[in-house]
């Protein structure tokens, strides 16, 4: 997985999370219950994270060395989280609500939006290459 699908597992599964934590379903293993679980999406989640920490924790950029850091960090409540035998709404809504969680969220959102633009350009400067080339 690149960093891009890192990042995007990363914020769907956080809206997955919220959306399971509305629903107020009590404590279930996840071959308990109606689904979908939880605990498929917050494992995929970890193991993003990790991806990242170890992507960017080579970096000699001090912004990506903390998206790492915060990584690891909530990395560490997931994996306190996976450790529980059931998982419930509450627990998520704690999980939602932990700041290293959010932490990272905002990290992605602000190195995803100042990377855009620059691949925005990008193409866009491809593009108008091969207009002008097409034209000649």
């Amino acid at each position: 997985m690149d960093l891009e699908e890192n990042i995007e597992t990363i914020e769907a599964g956080y809206e997955f999370l919220l959306a399971f934590a509305a629903q107020g379903r009590p404590p279930a293993a996840e071959d308990e219950g109606p689904g979908p679980h939880a605990r498929p999406t917050i494992q995929g989640m970890a193991v993003a994270m990790d991806n990242i920490a170890k992507t960017l924790g080579e970096s000699e950029d001090a912004f990506e060395q903390v998206i790492a850091d915060d990584c690891r960090k909530a990395e560490a409540a997931i994996a306190f989280l996976l450790a529980q035998e059931k998982i419930g709404s509450e627990v998520v809504d704690n999980l939602n609500a932990s700041i290293h969680l959010r932490a990272v969220l905002t990290d992605l959102f602000l190195y995803s939006e100042a990377l855009r633009p620059l691949a925005t350009e990008e193409e866009s400067g491809v593009k108008a290459y091969d207009a002008m080339k097409s034209s000649d």
